[in-house]
């Protein structure tokens, strides 16, 4: 079975800083976009930003000029730099294709920012 494994969220204070990362099991992804999600207490799932193979990126508004996606594919892994985070930036954040595919979803890591 395919896993993405996510790994870097934490307890962070507003308007500190973390790097999540997505460890792919392939070079098999170096050729599709992928794309971190994020899910908080309560709420449906959504897109935070996009990466293509090429390097183009997307993100939502809510955090864009603050979060940074990238992609090294020596690594096969997929980042997303977060600075000045804020308390509504607390959910699970995954990591997926865009568009997201069922057996891709992983158990996310959870990233809680404190007031």
């Amino acid at each position: 079975q395919v896993q993405l494994v996510e790994s870097g969220g934490g307890l962070v204070q507003a308007g500190g800083s973390l790097r999540l990362s997505c460890k792919t099991p392939g070079s098999a992804f170096r050729l599709n976009t992928m794309a971190w999600y994020r899910q908080a207490p309560g709420k449906q799932r959504e897109l935070v930003a996009t990466i293509r193979s090429a390097g183009s990126t997307n993100y939502a508004d809510s955090v864009k000029g603050r979060f940074t996606i990238s992609r090294d594919n020596d690594e096969n892994t997929v980042y997303l730099q977060m600075s000045s985070l804020r308390p509504e930036d607390t959910a699970v954040y995954y990591c997926n294709l865009w568009p997201a595919l069922y057996e891709y979803w992983a158990q996310g890591t959870q990233v809680t920012v404190s007031s």
